[in-house]
């Protein structure tokens, strides 16, 4: 069948139905990042404007320092964004460290109880968040982190699926590549730096972006473990500005804390996607 592309690389005129199938969709799940992006930047009147209009007209970051001058709890907005940071931080930095080195020997060690811990990492892929809710606040409260930073991080740093992703990963590399490091001298530490981390880095960087997500956006820890507001993150601080934005004239503060929100979360996946679609070919999902 010489000559004939069946799946070419660039734009034929074949692929037309999967543009014809797919735009509608696409425009259909960009219409709220319009709207909100079109809100954040909206002046007052416009915000008042009927009909509502999808785009805006005078465009003004006036939302925004009303949003950073806002004060909640007594708080200023930044010292939520500093909270999420840190904790968003150790928690991204946590779950590369354990996800890499326990998939390392759980994919190229032999010892006995390897498959059954895999297994119950695999049994804890089928468990949504809130059905280990009272497990997870009985362990916080026993341990004796409530209230501090640390119950922020640690209910997060397992990640199953990471962990998952990176085995499964790092099953593609060759046994005999680490073999001949360990007959030049290398020890567990040097290859698990030297070889396994620069060749799972896909992998890596999709347990960094699932992590990012699962944290940035998380108000389960502020809501369970910390009543201390000081301690509190943005995403919670977020659930009380519905509040004040039900109002049509603080809908502008809402929709430009949304945008903080959601802009970490689009620029990483924007940068890293090349990566996480690697890491799915690598681990046999589609």
């Amino acid at each position: 069948m010489l000559g004939i592309n069946f799946n070419p690389r660039k734009y034929h005129k074949s692929q037309l139905k999967f543009y014809a199938f797919l735009l509608p969709f696409a425009v259909f799940m960009a219409l709220p990042i319009l709207y909100i992006f079109a809100t954040a930047f909206k002046p007052i009147d416009e915000l008042f404007a009927f009909p509502p209009r999808l785009y805006v007209q005078r465009p003004t970051i006036k939302n925004f320092r009303d949003l950073f001058v806002f004060v909640g709890y007594g708080l200023p907005v930044v010292k939520f964004i500093v909270n999420s940071l840190i904790v968003t931080f150790l928690v991204v930095a946590s779950s590369v460290l354990f996800s890499s080195m326990a998939g390392y020997i759980l994919s190229k060690k032999n010892f006995k109880g390897k498959k059954f811990i895999f297994e119950v990492n695999k049994l804890a892929l089928m468990f949504v968040p809130i059905a280990v809710m009272i497990p997870r606040f009985l362990v916080i409260t026993e341990i004796g982190i409530v209230d501090t930073m640390a119950a922020h991080v640690l209910p997060m740093i397992a990640i199953p699926v990471g962990l998952f992703l990176v085995k499964q990963f790092i099953d593609q590399i060759p046994n005999e590549l680490i073999d001949a490091a360990k007959v030049d001298g290398a020890g567990d530490f040097y290859i698990y730096i030297k070889i396994i981390l620069p060749l799972s880095m896909p992998a890596i960087a999709t347990v960094a972006i699932l992590s990012f997500q699962a944290t940035w956006n998380n108000t389960e820890t502020s809501n369970l473990f910390v009543n201390d507001e000081i301690k509190q993150t943005f995403a919670f601080y977020m659930a009380t500005l519905t509040n004040i934005s039900n109002s049509v004239a603080a809908a502008g503060i809402g929709a430009a804390a949304t945008l903080i929100m959601f802009l970490p979360n689009l620029i990483i996946f924007i940068l890293m996607q090349s990566r996480v679609m690697n890491t799915m070919s690598h681990s046999g999902l589609k």
